[in-house]
C-alpha cells in the first residue's frame, strides 16, 4: 500500500513538472534574442538590399537584432539548406525569391513549397532586358533579329539555370530565337559581365541596377509585363509585342516548416509595419516595386502555390527541363 502511495506521489510530481515546463515554454517571450537572417544570394543585389533594409526597419519593432549573412549558390538553394538545418523556432529566417521558386518545377531544388513557412512577400518588381548604353542594338527588335540570324551567339547574363531568367531566355528559343543563358549567381559579377562586354544582355529588375541606369551605363530594351512601366514609357512590354512571357520577380521572407503560427504571424506583422515607414516607402519607390508588394502569411502561401503551377505550365509547355 505504501509503495502504491509513493508511486502515485511521484507520478503527480512528474505531471506538475511537465505542466509547469509547458506553461513556461508557452509564456516564453518571442523574440528574446537575435533573429538570424540568411540572404540566399550574394551581396549587392536585390535580395541582399531587401533583407538589410527590412531588417533595419523591423528590428526596432521586434526589439532584437537581425544580423544578416549571405549564403549564395544553387539559385538560392544553398542558403535554404542552411535554413533547413536550423531549428524551427523562428530565430532563423531567409530570403526566398521567384528565381528560386522556378527551380522547383525545373527539378533543380531539394526543397518544396511545403518545407517552408511563408512569412511575407515583401517585393514584386518587373524584369527587363538591359544592354550597354553603346550596344549596337538600339531596340529589342534589332536584338531579337540578330539572335535569330546568329543562333546562340547573343549571351544573357542571368542569376542561374532553372531560374525565371533562364525560363524567359528559353521561351524565346521555343519561338525560334535562340539566346544563351550565362549564369552569374553573384550580382556584381552579373552586372560586370554585361558592362564589360562578356555578355550582350542583362536580365534584371530596374531597381537592382539603379546606379548604372542613372550613370547612363545600361539601358532597357524590353519589360516583361502586360504594359509599359511609367518610369520607362519608351520601353515596349513583352505582351504588346506578342511575347506572352511575364514573370515578375518577387522577393520574400520564409522560415523552416514547423515554426509556431503565432511567431510566423508576429514576424509578418513586424515586417508589414516596417514596410509602412516613410524610409522604406522611399526605398520601394526608388527600386520600382509594385505598390501592392506586401502580402502576409495567410495569403502568401496559397499565392506561392499558384506561382508554382504557372511555372510548371511554362516548364512543360516549353520543354524546359534539361
Amino acid at each position: 500500500m505504501r509503495n502504491n502511495v509513493r508511486g502515485l506521489m511521484v507520478l503527480l510530481i512528474a505531471l506538475v513538472l511537465v505542466s509547469t515546463a509547458g506553461a513556461s515554454l508557452a509564456q516564453e517571450k518571442y523574440p528574446s534574442r537575435p533573429i538570424d537572417f540568411i540572404v540566399t544570394w550574394g551581396t549587392g543585389g536585390g535580395a541582399d538590399a531587401m533583407a538589410r533594409t527590412i531588417g533595419q526597419h523591423a528590428q526596432p519593432i521586434l526589439g532584437v537584432a537581425i544580423p544578416v549573412s549571405n549564403a549564395p549558390g544553387a539559385s538560392g538553394n544553398t542558403g535554404l539548406g542552411q535554413l533547413q538545418a536550423a531549428k524551427a523556432d523562428g530565430y532563423t529566417i531567409a530570403t526566398y525569391i521567384m528565381d528560386t521558386l522556378a527551380t522547383i518545377p525545373m527539378g533543380l531544388s531539394k526543397f518544396g513549397v511545403d518545407d517552408f513557412e511563408w512569412i511575407a512577400r515583401t517585393q514584386v518588381a518587373d524584369s527587363f532586358f538591359f544592354v550597354k548604353s553603346d550596344s549596337p542594338y538600339k531596340t529589342i527588335q534589332e536584338l531579337l533579329r540578330a539572335a535569330k540570324e546568329n543562333p546562340g551567339k547573343i549571351r544573357v547574363a542571368a542569376t542561374g539555370y532553372g531560374t525565371v531568367d533562364d525560363i524567359t531566355v528559353r521561351f524565346f528559343e521555343k519561338v525560334g530565337i535562340k539566346l544563351t543563358t550565362v549564369p552569374y549567381p553573384k550580382p556584381g559579377e552579373r552586372y560586370a559581365s554585361t558592362l564589360g562586354g562578356h555578355s550582350e544582355v542583362l536580365y534584371e529588375q530596374a531597381g537592382d541596377i539603379l546606379q548604372y541606369l542613372k550613370a547612363g551605363q545600361l539601358r532597357p530594351l524590353i519589360i516583361f509585363a502586360d504594359k509599359r512601366h511609367p518610369a520607362f514609357p519608351e520601353v515596349p512590354a513583352s505582351v504588346e509585342l506578342g511575347y506572352d512571357i511575364q514573370l515578375p520577380q518577387f522577393r520574400s521572407i520564409v522560415a523552416k516548416k514547423g515554426v509556431p503560427p503565432e511567431r510566423v504571424k508576429l514576424l509578418a506583422e513586424a515586417i508589414g509595419k516596417g514596410m509602412e515607414t516613410p524610409a522604406y516607402k522611399k526605398f520601394a519607390e526608388e527600386w520600382y516595386f509594385r505598390p501592392d508588394s506586401y502580402m502576409g502569411s495567410e495569403q502568401f502561401g496559397p499565392w506561392v502555390r499558384e506561382q508554382v503551377q504557372l511555372l510548371d505550365r511554362y516548364v512543360k509547355e516549353f520543354g524546359l527541363k534539361r
